[in-house]
């Protein structure tokens, strides 16, 4: 989806077509997404608010409606399902989908579904096609905003020579300026190195980036996929200074966090604990503990652990979690199958 948050709410207000838009916490918050108008400024999605303030004054900033969003996410849902079952979603405004198996074109049925959206939500979708996931999630952005771009086999290898190294699936910050240290910063001239330069220099992943700068991406659709983790935070209007203010914003952290594992995750079993802090300074910090349930003790020992840390800073930030055991902790790898992608 395009802008999903900022674009439902443009939606709701048209008064506010036009100008700089963000949806996101107002004061000491940050930005959960903006409309196109804010991007030409510099904002950005997770940028805090005080910065973009800075980068455009006349921002305007609309409080987090989460179950609105979701309402909208469910209608859209509803739509991929008019056309296939292995629908995989990412968010509430991304998904994979599998339409190999439908006698239509990838592209045709891209359109359609763009159509039917805008038809039933008054909002628009791009896509990207393509043989597999990595590849249709790259082509999803090519065309924004409201349009469609499909990696057809006649331009798959030079589309991937080009692309450039930060485009790969789980390449971040760290990786890529590793990868340009030794003299690849587009996929075509990362192909120029062995797998064994690339198991050496990266390990495990060496493999798959192997696979992936050149187009090659065996992960499957998967429309069972399970959340590894579930967690909730909370940015606070004035810095949180001592350990033990800290523990009662916990307990309210805490509390709901069990409420979100008793409604939605049930049965799953608990692999580990998580605390998040941010500091004032906005460097951040996260502990963890191999658990089996949530504790309260372990939670307060997980805070107080990230908070020595600190080095005496306050805290703006707190972030309580857990993470699941997954099938794949269980059974080993998925199955792969190949298929024709496309990512909304």
């Amino acid at each position: 989806m395009d802008c999903f948050y900022a674009a439902i709410e443009l939606r709701e207000r048209p008064e506010l077509r036009g100008q700089p838009v963000a949806v996101g916490g107002r004061r000491r918050g940050v930005l959960t997404t903006c409309n196109y108008e804010a991007r030409k400024y510099g904002c950005r999605s997770a940028m805090p608010t005080f910065q973009a303030m800075r980068l455009c004054p006349d921002l305007v900033v609309l409080p987090v409606r989460f179950d609105f969003y979701r309402a909208e996410s469910r209608k859209i849902r509803a739509i991929f399902a008019e056309f296939t079952d292995l629908i995989e979603p990412l968010s509430l405004d991304e998904a994979y989908l599998d339409v190999s198996h439908l006698a239509s074109e990838g592209a045709a049925v891209a359109a359609e579904i763009r159509a039917r959206i805008r038809e039933t939500t008054g909002l628009t979708a791009s896509a990207g096609i393509a043989p597999n996931k990595f590849l249709a999630k790259v082509a999803s952005d090519w065309r924004k905003p409201d349009g469609q771009f499909e990696v057809t086999a006649e331009i798959l290898d030079e589309f991937v020579r080009a692309l450039p190294v930060e485009k790969i699936w789980g390449v971040g910050k760290r990786t890529a300026e590793k990868i340009h240290a030794f003299g690849a910063r587009t996929c075509g001239e990362l192909q120029g190195f062995s797998l064994v330069d690339l198991d050496r220099r990266f390990g495990k992943f060496g493999h798959e980036l192997h696979d992936l700068c050149r187009g090659v991406d065996h992960r499957r659709v998967n429309p069972n996929r399970e959340r590894k983790s579930v967690s909730n935070e909370r940015t606070f209007f004035e810095d949180v200074r001592t350990p033990e203010a800290g523990l009662e914003k916990l307990k309210e952290l805490e509390a709901e966090l069990r409420e979100d594992l008793a409604r939605a995750h049930a049965g799953r079993r608990v692999r580990e604990a998580v605390v998040k802090l941010k500091f004032e300074d906005f460097t951040q910090t996260t502990a963890q503990r191999a658990v089996g349930e949530v504790d309260s003790e372990i939670f307060e020992a997980l805070l107080r652990e990230a908070w020595e840390r600190g080095g005496g800073k306050a805290v703006r930030l707190i972030g309580a979690g857990v993470r699941f055991f997954s099938e794949e902790d269980a059974s080993g790898a998925a199955a792969e199958r190949a298929g024709q992608m496309e990512m909304f």
